[in-house]
């Protein structure tokens, strides 16, 4: 979800992992760097993506009766072209990221105090780590004529460890995914795994789990045989989740059948970030072979604070529905950035395959 309310953010390199160059930043994987104990070890736990080709984004006679969030558009359809790579079987969850987390020290952006020098116009309390979280409306909201900032609140505490803010914690999630996270925290995760972020063209390749042409990693149908197929919205968004599905938040990864690689919850729970950045029109001059991708435009005025650069993330999330957003498409995109963290967006990682010698 974009939803960058305060311009303020630390974009600095964590000193606790990398230095602030490149080559230290860059990601392993990518570059045949990681190595072979850590490729092993790596693949036990993920699914082998078969390269190929497909059609990425959506016809819009599709969308036609969708209600399809403005701003990341899914058209044209485009042909594209992949070489195999390895995905984790499902979002990093709490227990993998507290792993990460204890061996490095590592604070997360949600966490960490915001610098005045870097954002002279904030307000104090913009500079006050935070996540975004979502506050259930005082009375019915009308989603197709009342701003999003009707359900969403800015909650000062809440983090990775503190999805919902002070007062909430993950001692029974531990096989949930990770939340209120920014990008460089899942950046800094997966450099950490030895591995990378996703492009959109390998997770939406990915997603669709060799399902041609189908709205959902199971067909077109929402319900198979009237079965909830993932976990989202219920109900009359934001107002009344009727939670047929059994999960108000997040729900512990696996919970749903995997896809036809064998990839579980690639629709709803999450959202799930991806490496891309946006930029509007690309999908008409994306390359076919290996797309990574456009150059974002930054959220931030010159001279406000760093850059912050717009990017993409997939699945949908738990609070998608119906009615409102169906993320869960498996050509769904959405509007992100740099820095927002909220309690509804995680990440996977995926791996290149290592030439065999």
């Amino acid at each position: 979800m974009y939803m960058l309310k305060k311009t303020a953010a630390l974009l600095v390199c964590s000193s606790l992992m990398f230095g602030c160059n490149n080559d230290q930043n860059s990601e392993p994987n990518s570059k045949g760097g990681v190595d072979d104990v850590k490729y092993e070890q790596n693949i036990k736990s993920m699914v082998l993506v078969p390269g190929g080709s497909f059609t990425m984004g959506t016809d819009p006679e599709q969308l036609k009766d969708q209600p399809v969030r403005s701003g990341a558009e899914e058209w044209p359809p485009h042909s594209v072209i992949l070489k195999p790579f390895y995905m984790d079987t499902t979002e990093v969850t709490n227990a993998e990221f507290k792993a990460f987390v204890d061996e490095t020290g590592y604070v997360t952006l949600a966490e960490r105090p915001f610098k005045k020098e870097d954002y002279p116009n904030a307000k104090p309390e913009d500079l006050v780590p935070a996540a975004f979280v979502m506050a259930s409306p005082k009375t019915n909201v009308d989603v197709k004529s009342e701003s999003h900032w009707s359900w969403w609140k800015l909650t000062n505490g809440a983090n990775w460890k503190h999805p919902e803010g002070p007062g909430s914690d993950i001692s029974d999630k531990w096989d949930h995914p990770v939340v209120n996270l920014a990008y460089e925290d899942a950046k800094a995760y997966a450099h950490w795994a030895g591995k990378r972020l996703p492009t959109e063209a390998e997770w939406e390749y990915a997603a669709r789990g060799g399902v041609k042409d189908a709205m959902y990693p199971w067909g077109n149908e929402l319900l198979l045989n009237g079965t909830i197929m993932a976990n989202y919205w219920q109900g009359d968004f934001p107002n009344t989740n009727t939670n047929e599905d059994k999960f108000l938040t997040t729900a512990p990864v696996k919970s749903f059948s995997p896809n036809g690689y064998g990839l579980y919850d690639l629709a709803g729970n999450v959202w799930e970030m991806v490496a891309d950045e946006y930029e509007k029109g690309y999908y008409s001059k994306s390359p076919i072979e290996s797309p990574t991708g456009g150059i974002g435009q930054s959220i931030v005025n010159k001279g406000e604070g760093p850059i912050v650069r717009q990017r993409i993330i997939r699945g949908g999330s738990f609070l998608c529905s119906e009615g409102y957003c169906t993320g869960y498409r498996v050509a769904a995109r959405q509007l992100s950035d740099d820095i927002s963290a909220s309690y509804h967006t995680g990440f996977r990682c995926v791996m290149d395959v290592k030439d065999s010698k």
